[in-house]
């Protein structure tokens, strides 16, 4: 059943979503949290599921008949069958920066269509950086939100630049760079680095302010998704192993190793 909504008001519809669970996210970050261990020994903390608590709600009032896979209901064994479109949520990318209160953590939502991102939205309720993107509209913007503000500052349309004479800028996880990372970056001519957590790495291709993201490191579709969404529809790519887009709705919606850039066309990793 199609979601009975157009693009546009849905994503406003998402965007709702994510500012209103960006908030219950900056409450606890305020007020004090404790960290506990998933299965697979990564963090997780009430704010992990306070946030994807009201993306859920928020999502089943819009479209209660689209799938939706979510990082702490998958963790807690709900793996739903998807098809031709679906959404992907991660509550809070960047939990160790959550933890470590370094404060660049996100609320990322993205909806799926025939396993590329059509949609996306990501919010870092520190800074109050709202970014959303229409992929098939070739649509992304940026704004303030504050999650104390009544509502969003204007909105700043967002497209990749060239890449500069004088070098690339490059970034790379705060958390999970590789030597693998390193060995690649050797196939350009880096100006500058910059280190950020989460999916803040795909704006920041998108909004013209680095050239390339290569993530030589696993991540799963909902790291990934909302970010993708953004930089695709500010006329980036993200390209997965042999050159290919990088597709979702994968078994176990994990990710291969991929390269995000702007207009640079990217050296590509081996299949």
């Amino acid at each position: 059943m199609p979601i009975p909504v157009s693009d546009d008001e849905l994503i406003e519809a998402l965007l709702a979503a994510a500012v209103a669970a960006g908030r219950a996210t900056l409450d606890i970050y305020r007020t004090g949290f404790t960290v506990t261990q998933k299965a697979d020994q990564s963090p997780v903390t009430a704010a992990d599921h306070a946030s994807e608590r009201i993306v859920l709600e928020h999502l089943a009032r819009l479209a209660p008949a689209v799938p939706v896979v979510a990082e702490e209901a998958v963790a807690a064994g709900s793996m739903p069958q998807v098809g031709e479109e679906f959404f992907l949520v991660d509550p809070l990318d960047g939990t160790k920066e959550f933890i470590h209160r370094r404060g660049d953590f996100t609320v990322n939502i993205a909806l799926i269509r025939r396993r590329a991102p059509a949609l996306g939205v990501v919010y870092a309720p520190v800074s109050g950086a709202l970014y959303a993107g229409n992929v098939a509209a070739a649509r992304a913007f940026r704004c303030s939100q504050p999650a104390d503000a009544a509502g969003p500052g204007p909105r700043e349309p967002l497209r990749v630049r060239p890449v500069p004479a004088a070098g690339l800028t490059a970034v790379v996880s705060r958390s999970h760079s590789t030597p693998q990372t390193e060995e690649y970056l050797k196939h350009y001519s880096v100006k500058e680095r910059v280190s950020v957590g989460s999916s803040l790495k795909f704006c920041l291709v998108a909004a013209g302010e680095a050239d390339l993201y290569p993530r030589l490191g696993p991540t799963m579709e909902w790291d990934t998704a909302a970010g993708h969404a953004v930089l695709a529809a500010a006329g980036g790519n993200v390209l997965a192993a042999g050159g290919e887009p990088l597709a979702y709705g994968k078994p176990g919606f994990r990710n291969s190793f991929f390269i995000a850039s702007g207009t640079l066309s990217p050296v590509p990793l081996a299949a």
